[in-house]
């Protein structure tokens, strides 16, 4: 069950949808005589295909899998991220560590994000601590303050067709970092994240300009090479 569901994972990320089994089918004749009096009859068959939406696709996959808020545990040392990340989710993923103390690598499937900064940056700092690696596979979406998640893996791994979305942060008062001079404030906190991550501090500077060089309602599409000059990935 645990290697199904995880094929199932990673076929997940392969396409955005996949084709469901003919919803309908329909059948249409005409007849007619041509100038000759033979009779000719045409049918026309209509197939109707339904696109089944990726975060169906996903739901279908993990169900009855553990699930601990936005995390699967998708065998003994793998786990999946699937969701949105939020306040209770730090507290959640030490559940699910204190239940499965082996699991080594987080696939990183879909998530588009966060709803709690600090919450996802706190996410983070115990990924690394536990010496996680984080893994983006073919197809994999990573979003937001997902791109956070994937920089706390002790090694990581992204497909080359892996997506990164960034854009630059907004608080709840509607600040932005151009708000903040670039070694204050939230700013400050971004940068000594990035370099608890493992990054020089040129590379946070790098990078950290990389994912606010777009405002917070746009995003900027990344693959993984447009990040690897500033991230080490494996």
């Amino acid at each position: 069950m645990n290697r199904l569901a995880r094929a199932l994972l990673v076929s997940i990320a392969s396409t955005a949808t996949i084709a469901a089994p003919a919803a309908a089918q329909q059948a249409a004749t005409r007849t007619w005589v041509d100038s000759h009096g033979t009779t000719w009859t045409e049918v026309t068959t209509t197939r109707t295909v339904v696109e089944e939406p990726r975060s169906q696709r996903i739901a279908r996959a993990i169900a009855g899998l553990a699930r601990f808020g936005p995390f699967a545990v998708v065998d003994a040392t793998h786990a999946a991220l699937v969701g949105e990340i939020d306040d209770k989710s730090p507290a959640l993923f030490r559940e699910m560590l204190q239940a499965n103390p082996g699991i080594r690598v987080l696939e990183l499937v879909d998530c588009p994000g966060t709803s709690d900064d600090g919450a996802n940056l706190t996410l983070g700092r115990i990924i690394r601590r536990q010496g996680i690696a984080t893994d983006v596979p073919s197809g994999g979406s990573v979003r937001s303050g997902g791109f956070e998640i994937f920089l706390a893996g002790t090694t990581r791994h992204a497909a080359p067709d892996a997506e990164f979305g960034v854009h630059a942060w907004k608080d709840e008062d509607g600040h932005q970092p151009d708000d903040f001079a670039p070694g204050e404030g939230p700013n400050k906190a971004y940068l000594d994240y990035y370099r608890e991550m493992g990054l020089s501090a040129d590379e946070a500077e790098q990078l950290y300009e990389l994912t606010n060089s777009v405002p917070n309602d746009q995003m900027l599409w990344l693959r993984t090479k447009d990040i690897s000059p500033y991230v080490k990935v494996n």
